[in-house]
């Protein structure tokens, strides 16, 4: 089965080809805030390190990612709401559900993500994790919930330090 055939994991419904794709090979830029959420999920469910850290704001962007004690299948993004990020704000933000398997348990996390755009591209700032862990039995652990960025380190420590 070629990529255009596969549904891109953003939840978008199309294919991988005709949605995240394009941003990832740099084809086109994402034009709201929300569209870069969605191709940042795809990238790190297929381990992009690269794109991540091309669309991350530089003061927040962390040296590396490694994804080598990532043991997530991430299955599929859920946005929950978004507040501005839209093609003429210059800051956005995207509430989202990104489920999971865990160890052959359904998962979920529930986050909170700024954006900020700069000369006319859209950038993750930082975001704030609401709840985390197995569907039913989710625990909402804030700034000591482990870092999105894959640093191991507590949200807290890493990208939500100084907030």
């Amino acid at each position: 089965m070629s990529n255009s055939q596969i549904a891109c994991l953003c939840g978008s419904g199309l294919g991988y080809d005709q949605c995240c794709r394009q941003y990832h090979d740099d084809e086109v830029f994402p034009a709201t805030a929300e569209a870069l959420m969605r191709s940042r999920f795809t990238a790190y469910a297929l381990h992009d390190a690269d794109y991540l850290r091309a669309t991350w704001d530089s003061g927040k962007c962390p040296d590396s990612i490694d994804f080598s004690r990532e043991t997530a299948v991430w299955q599929h993004l859920e946005i929950v709401d978004t507040k501005k990020g839209g093609p003429r704000d210059d800051k956005g933000l995207v509430e989202f559900k990104a489920y999971y398997l865990q160890d052959g348990e359904a998962c979920v996390l529930h986050e909170v993500s700024r954006f900020v755009k700069k000369e006319g591209r859209w950038f993750y700032l930082d975001g704030a994790i609401k709840s985390l862990g197995r569907i039913g039995s989710t625990v909402n652990l804030g700034k000591n919930a482990p870092c999105s960025c894959g640093s191991g380190k507590k949200f807290k420590r890493c990208c939500g330090a100084g907030k």
